[in-house]
């Protein structure tokens, strides 16, 4: 049997400016200090009139970012989750979102699975903070095809985007001919009418692990891929609560204000249905090997079967 792919989501992100780079030339890319870390060290590599390096000034850079969309540059502005969405909020909500310019966020590093950079740099509320920007698009790719995908359709439509990348390389799962990324729609992955398994980020692969797991104790659940938290789409999970009457979310996030409260909020005023969040609870990260974190905070395969199984009892 040949080893699974493997990519992680900044690699793919740092690729795919590249290639919309040789498309457009009115793509621009910053970064504040961090572009090996970022990955927009490849673009910078390929094109180095069109990469600005901010420093270690985020806010600064959103700033920077904000001008040059106003001037018809469409600008990515990348640096790890904890410092765009942290620490630059007030820019991106005022210099940004409040003109609803052209600027795209390139956010990696985000999740626990940063690993052993700790407690402080594992933002599990970034999705949350930007949810609450009006008119900010947020997507959250699972993989390396779908990280590639999303990147093009941000710089294709109009407005805001924040992109939410990972440091840990994870499975390729959407590498067929019939893979379509469209911005708002999930994605039905696994039929099923016992359970619904909503995930999102590298969490969709831990959903379809569990899904095997459960389908061996005759447990038919079914898998869907929100990529785009917002704007979420309402069709699939309303028909998903109407079909099996339980979901679960499973995300690399907070429970509050992630993926979890964004399905709450769609399922309390169109489909009430038996609901639990899988994910980060009220706590802060710690140091450690990224996959054990993941283990450790029931967010691998095995930890998300459990957590479902316990739920449908």
């Amino acid at each position: 049997m040949s080893a699974v792919k493997k990519t992680a989501t900044r690699e793919s992100y740092g690729n795919a400016l590249v290639e919309l780079g040789k498309e457009h030339d009115n793509l621009v890319v910053l970064d504040a200090d961090l572009a090996a870390a970022t990955k927009t060290g490849i673009f910078k590599k390929e094109f180095p009139d069109r990469h600005i390096d901010c420093g270690i000034a985020e806010s600064n850079m959103m700033g920077i970012a904000a001008g040059l969309a106003s001037t018809g540059m469409v600008p990515f502005a990348s640096t790890f989750a904890m410092f765009a969405a942290g620490r630059a909020f007030e820019q991106i909500r005022n210099s940004i979102g409040y003109p609803h310019l052209n600027v795209k966020i390139g956010a990696t590093h985000a999740g626990i699975s940063v690993g052993e950079d700790g407690a402080t740099h594992q933002c599990n509320e970034d999705i949350a903070l930007m949810r609450t920007i009006p008119g900010m698009t947020i997507i959250n790719p699972a993989d390396d095809v779908e990280a590639r995908a999303a990147v093009k359709a941000a710089y294709e439509m109009d407005g805001p985007v924040y992109m939410r990348f990972g440091r840990l390389a994870v499975p390729v799962i959407n590498d067929n001919p019939d893979y379509k990324f469209e911005i708002g729609k999930g994605v039905l992955l696994k039929d099923g009418k016992d359970v619904t398994i909503v995930a999102t980020g590298l969490c969709v692969n831990s959903a379809l692990e569990a899904a095997e797991l459960l389908a061996a104790d005759g447990i038919d659940a079914q898998v869907i891929n929100i990529h785009t938290i917002k704007p979420i789409d309402k069709e699939i999970l309303i028909a998903a609560a109407k079909k099996t009457g339980k979901i679960v979310t499973v995300e690399e996030h907070s429970i509050i204000g992630g993926l979890g409260g964004a399905v709450a909020e769609v399922l309390s005023e169109n489909a009430p249905a038996l609901l639990k969040r899988i994910g980060i609870k009220d706590v802060y990260g710690e140091s450690g090997p990224a996959v054990a974190l993941l283990e450790k905070y029931g967010l691998d395969g095995k930890g998300v079967y459990g957590s479902v199984k316990e739920f449908i009892k």
